[in-house]
């Protein structure tokens, strides 16, 4: 398995000089890196060379692709039409080709966040440089399985218990009807069968998203205070969709300068703010992503011991921060973030009896 690495913040051409010096030293390290990005003129630019939706090899150890969404998208259509015939007796969609769908709002970030993972399973890489947005829709983006899989667990039980979910299990009338649409049997013992497959794989993704081995961001800014008061923004935001922040870099010509006031107590690197003529000192001025992300604060800790559940949220304070519990989990919102928390079987059934938001932890009792 590889490590995702992407970067986040406003500038977006610092953040994509940093993704292509970070794939460029993890390179050198002896891994085998992948750097990815979407197809505006700033990546092909500052790599000299035209990029293609597949890997090409441009150095040592080092692929370069961009995302292009009308060609994932067409790629992904041939195995919607599988599933669909794994399922359907008679295929409805057969007839639209993958030539002629057009992208939809939000199916971009979607189909990239499949291809990461399809890269990532291939066992090709060891490293996964992903030079994204940097913004929400990144975080949304990294969130989908946690969000997802909210939805098929939360909805998926109200239909068995639904006098809907109960008729179709149940009635002697429908279930011939529905075989003669379906290739499966939609009984209430069954009806898991084909929601396995996607609970399966949101698992390995919410898996992948909570290890800071597998996937880490940055963050990148300027000394300027609305650029930095943007980032603590997105660092808290981050922690919201449970995605490792390991540290910060620094984009300024000065070395004097100190932000870690406001990040403490992320590391901080200063990188040379210098044309790309020559990467080496670009290079040469990261830090060790790996161990950063490791050493880093998790954005959530849950005590069964004590009954408590501390999620880090930085970036935000005491007004922006909500809690409610309407279902049998914990809804958070921060900012423009909400988090349902699934609680361990020993805090499952209990109501939240205090909270409290200190040093930026939201700490929660049961």
């Amino acid at each position: 398995m590889a490590l995702i690495l992407t970067f986040l913040g406003k500038s977006g051409v610092a953040r994509t000089k940093i993704a292509i010096a970070a794939a460029k030293l993890l390179a050198s390290q002896g891994k085998r890196v992948l750097l990815a990005g979407h197809p505006e003129p700033t990546f092909q630019i500052l790599l000299g060379t035209t990029i293609a939706p597949d890997p090409q090899e441009i150095a040592p150890n080092l692929q370069v692709m961009q995302f292009q969404a009308s060609v994932l998208l067409e790629r992904s259509w041939d195995e919607v039409k599988k599933l669909e015939a794994q399922y359907l007796r008679t295929p409805i969609i057969k007839e639209v080709f993958g030539q002629e769908l057009v992208v939809l709002p939000g199916m971009d970030s979607a189909l990239a966040l499949n291809a990461i993972r399809e890269y990532d399973a291939s066992g090709k890489y060891d490293a996964i440089v992903y030079d994204g947005p940097g913004d929400a829709s990144t975080l949304r983006t990294l969130g989908l399985p946690e969000s997802l899989s909210w939805y098929v667990r939360r909805f998926r039980q109200l239909f068995v218990n639904s006098d809907l979910g109960k008729t179709i299990s149940e009635s002697p009338l429908i279930q011939p009807l529905i075989s003669t649409f379906f290739n499966i049997n939609w009984t209430a013992d069954n009806f898991a069968q084909p929601t396995n497959q996607a609970n399966n794989f949101l698992e390995k993704g919410k898996a992948a998203l909570a290890d800071p081995k597998r996937i880490a961001a940055f963050l990148v800014t300027t000394a300027d205070s609305i650029e930095v008061a943007s980032t603590r923004y997105l660092w808290g935001s981050a922690q919201q969709v449970g995605l490792t922040v390991g540290g910060v870099l620094l984009v300024s010509s000065e070395a004097n300068v100190n932000l870690s006031e406001e990040f403490t107590p992320l590391p901080i690197s200063i990188i040379p703010d210098l044309p790309t003529d020559d990467w080496q000192p670009l290079i040469d001025a990261l830090p060790n992503f790996e161990a950063q992300a490791v050493q880093a604060p998790k954005p959530i800790e849950i005590d069964t011991h004590n009954r408590q559940v501390r999620l880090f949220l930085p970036g935000f304070d005491k007004k922006q921060v909500k809690l409610t519990q309407y279902g049998p989990e914990v809804t958070v919102e921060a900012g423009d973030q909400r988090r349902n928390i699934s609680l361990p079987p020993a805090l499952i059934g209990r109501s939240v009896t205090g909270a409290k938001f200190q040093n930026n932890y939201l700490i929660i009792s049961f």
